[in-house]
């Protein structure tokens, strides 16, 4: 070994039940509308105060969705990605794959911020599930 610290990405399975602003977050990217550059993933752009995410509190702005009750969200336009969520049902079981991050001094470090491939950031609609 040359010492290199090397670690997978942190994905978690995470099962959420559908409150009355729907999820509690809103999603952005897909084909269509790239946030991150030469990434169509889906991710998690905002999560709702005391929304079913936020009260569950394992989701994080920025999180990548890989898969909603078991359909995997590659290769989806935004407006069929939300469609998938809002279709869903009142059960909902996300994959999940985490942004890395570290502690240094007793502070929580982000691995890189979490900002579109361009200036412009896009609306995001309406809150997830709604």
């Amino acid at each position: 070994m040359n010492g290199a610290m090397h670690t997978l990405p942190n994905v978690l399975d995470i099962r959420l039940k559908r409150g009355p602003s729907g999820l509690g977050f809103n999603i952005v990217g897909g084909t269509d509308q790239q946030y991150m550059h030469n990434d169509s993933s889906i991710y998690v752009s905002r999560i709702k105060e005391n929304g079913a995410a936020a009260l569950d509190g394992r989701l994080r702005e920025g999180d990548k969705i890989l898969e909603i009750n078991g359909n995997k969200l590659e290769n989806l336009g935004h407006h069929q990605a939300v469609e998938l969520f809002r279709t869903a049902g009142e059960d909902v079981e996300l994959r999940v794959q985490q942004r890395l991050s570290s502690y240094r001094s007793g502070r929580l470090l982000l691995s890189g911020e979490f900002r579109p491939a361009s200036n412009t950031e896009w609306p995001c609609g309406n809150w997830v599930g709604q």
